[in-house]
C-alpha cells in the first residue's frame, strides 16, 4: 500500500457509494479530498450568453460542498476547497504532497472530459496517474449486455435488454474513518453566492426552502419520501402534477450533484416493495432512474452530437433565433398561462416538473419556431438539477432529433393545461394577476370578452400579455 492519494471530488458530492473514495482508501493510507469550484463553470457563459451556472444551482452546490466538508471532518478528514481550474489546482496539490495517485469519478461530456484529460496529461509529467472510477449510473457499463457503441438508440429496446436481466450492484457503505495526511497549506473557505457575483436566493417559495444541497439532506429526503410519508407508493399518479412540493420525487437535484447514489435509491425502493407494497408507482420510480442511465449512455455513445442543432439523428429541425420572441418565453410572458406559470416557477426556484419541461420545450420549438438550443442553454443556466446528458437528450427528444421513435411529437398546450392543471391552481399561484379568472378561461384568458376581463380584474394586453401566438394560429 502506498502512502497518500488525492481524491478529486466532482459531481459526486457524497461519501456513501463513492467508488473513487473506496478505491483511494484501498490503495493508500492517507487521502487528501479536494473540491475545485471551476471558474469557467461558476463564472462562465454559454454560447448564447447565459450564465453557465445560475444562482439556484450554485447555491445548491455550495451547500453540498459545505456538507461534504462537515461529513469528512466527522471521519477525521477534511476537504481542501479552491476556486480556479481543476487541472492546475489538483495538479499543484498532487505535486506538493508528492501523492501516489489522483482518484476521481469519470465524467463523459466534452467540457468535463477536456478538464480531466488536461489533468491527466499534467500528472504524467511528474510520473503520477489519474485513476478513474464510475459513480453516476445505476448500472455499471461492465455489466451491460452490449458495449456502449451498441447501446440501442430507442429507450424501449434498451429497457427490454436491461430490466429483469442485469442486476443493480449494491452501493458501497460510507467509510467510518478516512486517514488525512499532514497538510500545512490553507484548506480554503466555502465560497458564497457573492463570490461568484450572484444574487441571493429568497425563501418565498417552498422549493427554495427545501432544496438544500448535500448528502445529509439527500438521505433525509430519501427516508421521508419512501418510508416516513410513503409518497413513492403513489408516484405514478403524482409525477405529472405541478402544484406543491409532493408531486414528483425531487431526487433529481441531489442526483445531479452526486449527493445521493441512484443505486441507493434503487435498493431502498426494493426494500419498500418487500416490506410495504410493489405496484406501478414503485416500478415507475425505477423506470425514471433507468432513463437517467439511458441518456448518459446516449451522451457517451454519440458524444457532442447531443449538443449540436441536428442532434443524434443529424436532422436539421429548423428554428429561428428571434431573441424578442425567445425572451417572452424565458420570462414567462407568452400570454399562454401554462407556459408562463412553468417558466416563472423556473425563474424563481430553478425547478420545473418533467411535464412542465416537455410542454415549454414543445411550445418553444413547435409553436414559436425557435432554435431549440436557446431553450436548452437557458435550462442549463437555470435548472437546479441540470445534468448535461439528461438536459440535452430531452431537448433532442422534443425537437425530433433524438432517440424518440415518434418523429413529430407535439404537445397541445390547451389540452395539457386542462389535463394537468384542471382547476388552474398551478397557474394562479405563479401568475397571481390571473387569480380571479374562472376555470373556464384560466387556460386561455384571451377568449374573455372585455366585460369578462373587467370583472376578473385583468385586462389582456395590459395586466397580462396578449398571446405571442394566438390559439387559432397553432398547429
Amino acid at each position: 500500500m502506498e502512502h497518500t492519494a488525492v481524491l478529486w471530488f466532482r459531481n459526486d458530492l457524497r461519501l456513501h457509494d463513492n467508488e473513487a473514495l473506496i478505491e483511494a482508501l484501498s490503495k493508500t493510507k492517507y487521502v487528501l479530498p479536494v473540491y475545485v469550484f471551476d471558474e469557467r463553470v461558476f463564472l462562465g457563459k454559454t454560447r448564447f450568453g447565459f450564465e453557465k451556472t445560475g444562482k439556484f444551482r450554485a447555491k445548491f452546490i455550495i451547500e453540498a460542498v459545505a456538507d461534504l466538508r462537515e461529513n469528512l471532518r466527522q471521519r477525521g478528514s477534511d476537504l481542501i476547497i479552491r476556486i480556479g481550474k481543476p487541472e492546475e489546482i489538483v495538479f499543484d496539490l498532487a505535486k506538493s504532497i508528492k501523492s501516489s495517485w489522483v482518484f476521481c469519478n469519470r465524467e463523459r461530456t466534452q467540457e468535463e472530459v477536456e478538464v480531466q484529460d488536461k489533468l491527466e496529461h499534467n500528472l504524467w509529467s511528474i510520473g503520477q496517474e489519474l485513476r478513474f472510477s464510475r459513480g453516476k449510473m445505476l448500472y455499471h457499463t461492465a455489466d451491460l449486455p452490449f458495449p456502449v457503441s451498441q447501446v440501442p438508440d430507442i429507450f424501449s429496446n434498451f429497457r427490454k435488454e436491461i430490466e429483469n436481466i442485469v442486476d443493480v450492484r449494491f452501493p458501497y457503505d460510507t467509510p467510518k474513518t478516512i486517514g488525512f495526511p499532514a497538510f500545512k497549506e490553507n484548506r480554503g473557505e466555502v465560497p458564497t453566492l457573492r463570490t461568484f457575483d450572484k444574487n441571493e436566493v429568497d425563501t418565498l417559495h417552498i422549493e427554495n426552502e427545501r432544496f438544500i444541497g448535500g448528502e445529509t439532506r439527500a438521505l433525509l429526503h430519501l427516508r421521508k419520501y419512501i418510508w416516513d410519508d410513503q409518497y413513492v407508493g403513489n408516484y405514478k399518479d403524482t409525477r405529472n402534477e405541478m402544484y406543491g412540493w409532493n408531486f414528483s420525487s425531487k431526487f433529481s437535484a441531489w442526483l445531479s450533484a452526486g449527493c445521493i447514489s441512484p443505486k441507493l435509491i434503487y435498493h431502498e425502493l426494493k426494500e419498500y416493495e418487500k416490506k410495504v407494497k410493489k405496484n406501478d408507482s414503485t416500478y415507475w420510480m425505477f423506470f425514471e432512474l433507468l432513463w437517467r442511465d439511458f441518456f448518459r449512455l446516449m451522451g457517451k455513445k454519440h458524444g457532442n452530437k447531443i449538443f449540436h442543432k441536428s442532434g443524434i439523428r443529424g436532422i436539421n429541425p429548423g428554428g429561428d433565433k428571434d431573441l424578442v420572441l425567445f425572451h417572452s418565453w424565458a420570462s414567462g410572458n407568452t400570454g399562454w398561462p401554462l407556459i408562463d406559470a412553468n417558466m416563472r416557477q423556473l425563474n424563481q426556484t430553478g425547478f420545473m416538473s418533467n411535464r412542465g419541461r416537455q410542454n415549454v420545450a414543445s411550445f418553444l420549438i413547435k409553436d414559436m419556431n425557435i432554435n431549440w438550443l436557446l431553450g436548452a442553454e437557458y435550462f442549463e443556466s437555470m435548472l437546479i438539477d441540470y445534468d448535461p446528458c439528461s438536459n440535452y437528450c430531452n431537448w433532442n427528444y422534443i425537437a425530433g432529433i433524438g432517440c424518440d421513435p415518434r418523429e413529430d411529437r407535439y404537445f397541445n398546450i390547451i389540452s395539457q393545461s386542462k389535463k394537468y392543471d384542471p382547476h388552474g391552481e398551478f397557474i394562479r399561484y405563479w401568475i397571481p394577476e390571473l387569480k380571479n379568472i374562472s376555470n373556464h378561461f384560466i387556460h386561455y384568458p384571451e377568449e374573455m370578452t372585455m366585460d369578462e376581463q373587467t370583472k376578473s380584474g385583468v385586462i389582456i394586453g395590459k395586466n397580462y400579455p396578449l398571446s405571442v401566438i394566438p390559439q387559432k394560429n397553432l398547429v
